[in-house]
């Protein structure tokens, strides 16, 4: 994701806790703040975690608060904004406007192509290649059609 590039893991999360404190103390954002902030809002179930930059820091899966990764989640949300906002893999903004068509509001519309963005992912990283565009937006064009 070109959005938190060469980011660490300890510096993303800080990036996630920074933005909300922001948020929280009605201090202006930067853009990418923002993207950040408004993800996180849509997540009231993260925001105990996010709020807290050292339950952040120190979150693992598998803990109390929440049953996924809430950092993975978001950043997926993120990435998927990103490639809707730059069209690409060419067509992901039609399918995403396909989905919301068929009745999924935004929000849903996005955890389609989170889900076919996952999988795709994970598959290639278990095969050691780049990931497919082709099989990502097939995955969920078949989503849409199920």
């Amino acid at each position: 994701m070109t959005l938190f590039a060469n980011s660490t893991r300890e510096q993303l999360r800080r990036t996630y806790s920074d933005a909300w404190r922001k948020h929280l103390d009605h201090r202006p954002l930067e853009p990418l703040e923002a993207l950040v902030v408004d993800v996180i809002a849509l997540h009231p179930e993260y925001q105990a975690v996010v709020a807290d930059p050292i339950a952040a820091q120190s979150y693992e899966q598998g803990g109390q608060l929440v049953a996924e990764n809430p950092f993975l989640h978001m950043g997926l949300h993120l990435a998927v904004r990103e490639q809707l906002a730059i069209d690409r893999p060419p067509g992901v903004r039609e399918l995403h406007q396909a989905l919301q068509a068929a009745g999924h509001d935004g929000h849903d519309a996005e955890h389609v192509l989170m889900q076919a963005l996952g999988e795709t992912l994970w598959e290639a990283q278990r095969a050691g290649r780049a990931p497919d565009e082709l099989d990502y937006l097939g995955r969920a064009r078949r989503a849409l059609r199920g």
